[in-house]
């Protein structure tokens, strides 16, 4: 049975859905579930989407028809709701969906995980886990053409901008022929490219100009130039009136260098720095994210590191450096 036939059957069988994604989620984890609750829909389901806290006022152009609820908001508003079904998107494990959608979530409830991620160790062949596929979103656009339901452009283009966000704009190897097939029937629905682009990337002021300049001035790399990252503090996100949303894409900028296999951002939050990680090649940065306690896909991954008695961020950073350098050769060997 294929990932797809597993979903149908669950589907099938299922009136009452409730669909989530992890905790702080992007747009990979919105788009999904936003453009597969309005397909359901379309088959006559009770569905909603019920996010452990509301959807930022910066991704509800995505939410036309307000499907997507934050728990304490849906909790009030239906506290009789018993879902059939927990789609959970974007992630294949219940404790990262945050600690109160993670209460209400008990394991006498049906529920399907559909995700791109790894899940080593774990038996989850009774849900949709295709590592794989570019992006979240690509699965769940073959899912809803499996189920029989036509793509409109409120289904598309959130779809559309999952895919935009889980592969950095086409960029990363996992992207392939059937992911640019589903893009060219989102696109016939009206979907304007550049529209698509600026609503989720956003038009910029000129200190965001500025912050960027500031953080790639950071830039650095270790001996033999194979892993560079840039740091970011939250003293230069306040100075220059910026969101740390809008900050994400900064490490992206990393990837065009030379010889790079491995690139990182620090972002400083004080007790602790947040460590994120990208490949555009062959190193599975998953692997080391999961190495140094944290997870991710194999060309987008991230961790938590802690302060170790109040120490600098540099000094984290060299210690995590350290820490990805023996990953890469040890992942070197193996390929």
């Amino acid at each position: 049975m294929t990932i797809l036939d597993t979903f149908k059957s669950r589907i099938q069988v299922a009136q009452r859905i409730l669909i989530t994604t992890h905790e702080y989620p992007d747009a990979d984890g919105i788009g999904s579930e936003i453009s597969l609750c309005l397909a359901l829909r379309e088959l006559g389901k009770d569905v909603y989407c019920v996010n452990e806290e509301p959807l930022l006022d910066r991704y509800t152009y995505l939410d036309v028809d307000k499907v997507v609820f934050g728990f304490k908001h849906f909790l009030s508003k239906m506290p009789q709701f018993i879902p059939d079904l927990v789609i959970v998107v974007d992630t294949n494990t219940k404790t990262r969906v945050g600690p109160m959608l993670g209460d209400f979530i008990t394991d006498k409830m049906a529920q399907l995980y559909i995700d791109h991620h790894p899940c080593r160790g774990r038996d989850l062949s009774n849900h949709c886990i295709d590592v794989k596929a570019a992006a979240t979103g690509q699965l769940v656009g073959e899912m809803i053409e499996y189920i029989g339901v036509k793509f409109t452009k409120k289904i598309a283009l959130p779809i559309y901008t999952a895919i935009i966000i889980d592969t950095s704009s086409f960029r990363y190897p996992t992207v392939s022929a059937a992911t640019h097939r589903l893009v060219s029937k989102l696109m016939d629905t009206g979907i304007n490219p550049p529209e698509a682009y600026n609503g989720i990337y956003g038009t910029k002021r000129v200190p965001h100009m500025h912050l960027l300049a500031r953080i790639l001035n950071t830039a650095a790399t270790n001996h033999d130039e194979t892993i560079a990252w840039i740091i970011l503090r939250k003293e230069d996100i306040d100075k220059f009136a910026s969101d740390v949303e809008d900050t994400h894409a900064f490490i992206n900028n990393l990837l065009i260098l030379n010889n790079i296999k491995v690139a990182c951002m620090f972002r400083d939050d004080g007790d602790f720095v947040k460590m994120s990680l990208r490949s555009s090649g062959e190193i599975d940065v998953g692997l080391i994210a999961q190495a140094i306690g944290g997870g991710g896909h194999s060309h987008s991954a991230a961790t938590i590191l802690p302060k170790l008695n109040g120490q600098p961020v540099e000094a984290v950073i060299e210690r995590a450096v350290k820490h990805v350098e023996k990953v890469l050769k040890e992942l070197e060997k193996e390929i």
